[in-house]
């Protein structure tokens, strides 16, 4: 089977990637990456030169190359990370968001429905997303897979639509699709723009920890490698046009998350306990900033048998150790555009 797997050079796509070359060897995966700056073909060193892997440099928003990747390739299923994700880039460039998140996915859809046939049962189109489409929880309450869409920021209007697109083409055109929307991830190989990675960066060089508002935003966490595996999973044995939801079973407010960051790495570094916590700066709360996800991932659990294989802490001290043992990944990362961004997001509070 050829598989295209976009986005595959970025966090969570270089984990599905190298599960997939490295399980599957009667699968040919191409991983195709615009290579901006969160995509870095160093994730991948490990498989480059496998015989069932290749790689292409390329724009989804490119209609004409996604069709021609298509043809050239004899693209049987594929699977879609590829996306623009990071909230506070949506709300200063909500365009660049429409651009990859929803144009190059319908380009995408149009290049599957014009080169699949629908008669083979390899054909799959499945639609990675994320728990915010759904919008903001209360303090009780979980998303699941009825939960009606309410976005509220560009990103996750931006990845609803994209979904909604998914779901029509299946609908309109028969297309076969899975679709899981999935709560935030960490780990290794993660770019330091999102939380956990930024805050043990930070904490390495002595950099203030900038916590928006008061801090008490609850996010359900999952480990990248329990991710993929769900991936995996869906991939192979979920039912077409249907949707399921990955998350955690875990959830905790963005203050206690960081302070039990500050508290392990204190300890890794040999630093007297309390050191890091003292970094911790509030900063202004950003626009439509929602107060809490939680995901029910109970339907992914009964049907396909999946759950998370670590605990929070048993992830986070995982996490905390690849970033200390691969000190030089992260000083090649933070570099250019990243410092640029750094500068103008948090500069200003």
């Amino acid at each position: 089977m050829n598989i295209l797997i976009t986005g595959g050079a970025g966090f969570i796509g270089s984990h599905v990637v190298r599960r997939f070359v490295n399980n599957y060897k009667d699968y040919h995966i191409f991983n195709l990456d615009a290579l901006t700056y969160a995509g870095n073909l160093e994730n991948l060193k490990d498989i480059e030169n496998r015989p069932n892997y290749t790689f292409l440099k390329g724009d989804i928003t490119n209609e004409s190359f996604i069709d021609e990747i298509f043809k050239q390739h004899k693209i049987e299923s594929v699977i879609h990370l590829a996306a623009e994700s990071h909230v506070d880039r949506s709300i200063t460039d909500p365009l660049a968001f429409v651009r990859t998140n929803i144009i190059g996915t319908v380009n995408l859809l149009n290049a599957a429905k014009k080169n699949w046939n629908n008669k083979g049962k390899r054909n799959r189109f499945y639609h990675v997303s994320t728990d915010e489409v759904y919008g903001s929880l209360g303090a009780e309450g979980f998303f699941t897979e009825s939960t009606p869409y309410d976005p509220n920021s560009p990103y996750s209007a931006s990845k609803a639509s994209s979904d909604h697109f998914v779901r029509a083409y299946g609908e309109t055109y028969n297309l076969p699709y899975v679709i899981t929307n999935c709560s935030n991830n960490y780990g290794p190989n993660h770019f330091p723009e999102k939380l956990i990675p930024l805050f043990i960066n930070n904490i390495i060089n002595n950099k203030p920890l900038p916590v928006y508002g008061d801090g008490n935003y609850t996010r359900d966490w999952l480990y990248v490698e329990d991710h993929a595996t769900a991936i995996d999973l869906v991939f192979h044995k979920g039912e077409n046009a249907q949707t399921y939801n990955i998350g955690g079973f875990n959830e905790w407010k963005n203050i206690d998350l960081v302070k039990l960051l500050c508290r392990l790495m204190d300890n890794k570094l040999n630093r007297k306990e309390g050191v890091s916590e003292k970094l911790i700066t509030y900063v202004k709360d950003r626009p439509g900033h929602d107060l809490r996800y939680a995901i029910d991932a109970s339907k992914i659990s009964k049907e396909l048998g999946w759950k998370p294989s670590v605990t929070f802490e048993e992830g986070l001290e995982k996490t905390i150790d690849w970033y200390l043992n691969n000190q030089e990944w992260l000083n090649n990362v933070t570099s250019g555009e990243y410092r640029t961004y750094y500068k103008n997001q948090y500069n200003n509070y």
